[in-house]
């Protein structure tokens, strides 16, 4: 993995198409999304899985987008820090700080294992 195809395969988040996201991903991918009932979130693991977890986060955020994206990227590990934009169902803007810690095998993400901060009282 390169620092450029990671920043790549985050871009394909941004065109909301599930399918493509996969084509960046390890056989055996595991995404941990940053919220759900376990400890790590929402895990998903296989192909299957992450592409429904994959399709689930589009359908909740139909316009998300990342923005002000970094990567780094050392052996087969690595991690994006980025902030995420998106629509709430009331209409107010939805602007998260977080980051992803990844696993890679060879040139595909193994292991997308997500964190955020978000504003709150």
């Amino acid at each position: 993995m390169t620092p450029e195809r990671l920043a790549e395969a985050l871009e394909a988040w941004n065109t909301r198409n599930a399918e493509r996201v996969l084509g960046y991903l390890a056989g055996d991918c595991a995404y941990h999304a940053s919220f759900g009932p376990d400890l790590l979130g929402r895990s998903y693991v296989g192909r299957d899985e992450v592409l429904n977890g994959v399709r689930r986060f589009f359908e909740r955020y139909p316009d998300g987008r990342f923005e002000d994206t970094l990567v780094f990227v050392v052996g087969n590990r690595g991690d994006a820090e980025w902030t995420f934009v998106a629509t709430e169902p009331d209409g107010t803007e939805l602007r998260v700080r977080g980051c992803d810690l990844f696993e890679f095998d060879g040139d595909l993400i193994r292991t997308k294992n997500a964190f955020r901060k978000q504003r709150g009282s």
